[in-house]
């Protein structure tokens, strides 16, 4: 297609589009000639996550921009958006983008290295191994990173929490992910288009990843209740 269809397909103007392509956001359009350029369902795609990164997440494209190229110095930022970001990737590069190195992550989280072999040991992650040392995906990075922020709020070794206790969510991610998969296939399949399929996973994952963790929040408060009163009432009365 050309940038008109382009234009049309996304509703984001010419002007913003060269922008994206200047912050290398988007592949380059195939030029069969010097004064021709096509874009095809792949640029469509990655303008799409661009603007729900911009949308959603409140990200810059300096930002975005330095994500992608595996800025493990960069913010936290919600897991939705780390969605987006690999979507992204996919779009821009036809594969898993920068990865972020481990050491890039150590100024800002100590124990980055050692979290990071914990997680694999338990099947969460894998280590890449670059020419600039041990890396992680841009979600794999995430994942540390969120440990990390724990371990700032005082989840360490002095309350005997490590990462080697997130095996369970490795299980229960799992569980969760068949089941959804499967719920989606039995209901879309035939009645919809592939890409209209795809569409609809975008649009539904990072909301269900919040409906879940909110679930999972109004559980864990109940049950903390439940279980003080009932380790208060099990307690000897003081005389």
């Amino acid at each position: 297609m050309k940038m008109r269809e382009l234009e049309e397909r996304t509703g984001v103007h010419r002007e913003v589009i060269r922008v994206y392509l200047r912050h290398g956001l988007i592949p380059q359009p195939e030029r069969p000639r010097r004064t021709l350029a096509l874009y095809g369902e792949d640029h469509v795609q990655a303008i799409a996550a661009i603007r729900r990164l911009q949308r959603e997440s409140r990200l810059t494209l300096t930002q975005i921009k330095s994500l992608l190229d595996g800025d493990g110095a960069e913010a936290r930022v919600d897991a939705s958006a780390f969605d987006h970001l690999e979507q992204l990737v996919a779009h821009r590069t036809g594969g898993d983008g920068q990865p972020v190195t481990i050491a890039s992550m150590l100024e800002r989280y100590p124990s980055a290295a050692a979290d990071a072999r914990t997680l694999e040991k338990i099947g969460i992650l894998e280590i890449l191994s670059t020419p600039q040392g041990e890396a992680l995906s841009i979600t794999s990075a995430q994942l540390v990173r969120i440990w990390g922020e724990m371990r700032k709020g005082g989840f360490d070794a002095g309350l005997d929490y490590s990462p080697d206790i997130l095996g369970f969510y490795n299980e229960a991610a799992d569980f969760v992910g068949r089941w959804e998969a499967r719920t989606f296939l039995d209901h879309a399949s035939g009645k919809v288009s592939i890409e209209e399929a795809v569409r609809l996973i975008e649009h539904a994952l990072p909301l269900m990843l919040d409906f879940f963790g909110l679930l999972r929040q109004r559980a864990f408060l109940r049950h903390l209740e439940v279980i003080r009163n009932g380790a208060e009432a099990s307690s000897p009365t003081p005389r």
